[in-house]
């Protein structure tokens, strides 16, 4: 999906990029402060906080989990805190934070549909001396693409380390397409994901490089774009397994559990049984709908993200930030975990 919006450029400074291991009660490692324009200036809080959090897609039981993580957070903390669904509209982003800062929040943390509208969103904090954090997606300071923006201009991030979590995802598929004994000919990988989100970008780049790592090179890889729903990524994997009329095993991974479990679906309706599928997801949060059926399917693993870990240690990092000035960390990463169908249950994921 393309969206209009006018590009503007702030100068802006962010530390070096640092990876933090978030446990229940403390996080490790030495943090590396973020000097980013978008809090630098932001004066600490006296009084009551006030934040709001506005997340893409609030539906999705990933960000209903994170919302739940920050409200509870936030409770504990004595936070006021407002939570906005965007949905999948970036133009209702660059509103809803107008409309929070013509309210007074004293602090940001932003999911965007579209890091297209980063510069808009960073502008507007800034203007209005207001703290901004950004959860899950990164956004650029300086231009729509965080993919090429300098690390100096990547707004403080809160989520999870996208080379580790699609490494992981590689990794399982290629043990199941080992363990399976698939002639790489006859197989094809399909990576479905949001082109335009540099987070998915980066989780299926690591997927490929830890597939082939793990010995399992030469089997073809057919990118599919979605727009990271589990109806658009059907549809579209569905037009490739018609496009491919001879591949007898498939193997899918891609950005969330919405494009795995899309692509599952496509090749199940179309003929495919689970032992020809290799669905490895990312979320666990619709892959273990599969496994709570008991019914063979074609969702072999998943790698758990839990979206309260991201969404409280996102109202923490901002709290510390207003009430005691302490600089944010470039980026902070929450813990993963791979689960299957004798696994999911004891990991505490949930089902949507």
């Amino acid at each position: 999906m393309s969206i209009a919006t006018h590009r503007r450029t702030v100068a802006a400074a962010t530390g070096a990029l640092l990876t933090l291991a978030l446990g229940t009660a403390c996080s490790t490692g030495q943090q590396s402060p973020s000097s980013s324009g978008a809090g630098a200036s932001v004066a600490p809080v006296s009084g009551k906080i006030s934040m709001t959090y506005l997340q893409k897609q609030g539906d999705q039981e990933y960000f209903v989990g994170e919302a739940a993580g920050a409200k509870a957070k936030a409770a504990e903390l004595g936070v006021d805190l407002k939570v906005v669904n965007l949905g999948n509209d970036a133009n209702k982003t660059v509103s809803e934070v107008q409309a929070a800062v013509a309210q007074k929040t004293n602090g940001l943390i932003v999911v965007v549909p579209d890091p297209a509208v980063g510069p808009q969103v960073v502008q507007a904090a800034k203007d209005a001396k207001v703290a901004l954090l950004t959860s899950d997606d990164q956004i650029c300071t300086s231009g729509p693409d965080p993919a090429v923006c300098a690390k100096t201009d990547l707004v403080p991030r809160i989520g999870f380390s996208g080379a580790q979590m699609g490494g992981e995802v590689g990794k399982r598929a290629a043990e199941e397409f080992v363990k399976a004994g698939w002639k790489p000919a006859d197989t094809r990988i399909i990576a479905a994901w949001k082109q335009d989100v540099t987070v998915c970008g980066d989780r299926v780049k690591a997927a490929k490089e830890a597939f082939a790592a793990a010995g399992s090179a030469g089997v073809q890889k057919i990118d599919v774009a979605t727009d990271n729903t589990p109806t658009g990524a059907q549809d579209r994997i569905a037009a490739t397994v018609t496009a491919n009329p001879g591949v007898k095993n498939w193997i899918v991974w891609g950005c969330n559990d919405e494009n795995v479990q899309g692509g599952v679906t496509a090749l199940e309706n179309a003929g495919f049984k689970a032992d020809n599928i290799i669905g490895v997801g990312l979320g666990a949060y619709l892959a273990c709908k599969n496994w709570n059926s008991g019914k063979p399917t074609g969702m072999k693993a998943a790698l758990f993200i839990n979206g309260k870990d991201v969404g409280a240690l996102a109202v923490q990092t901002l709290y510390d930030k207003l009430k005691n000035g302490k600089d944010m960390p470039a980026e902070a990463f929450a813990p993963t975990t791979m689960v299957d169908a004798t696994t999911f249950k004891t990991s505490g994921a949930t089902c949507s």
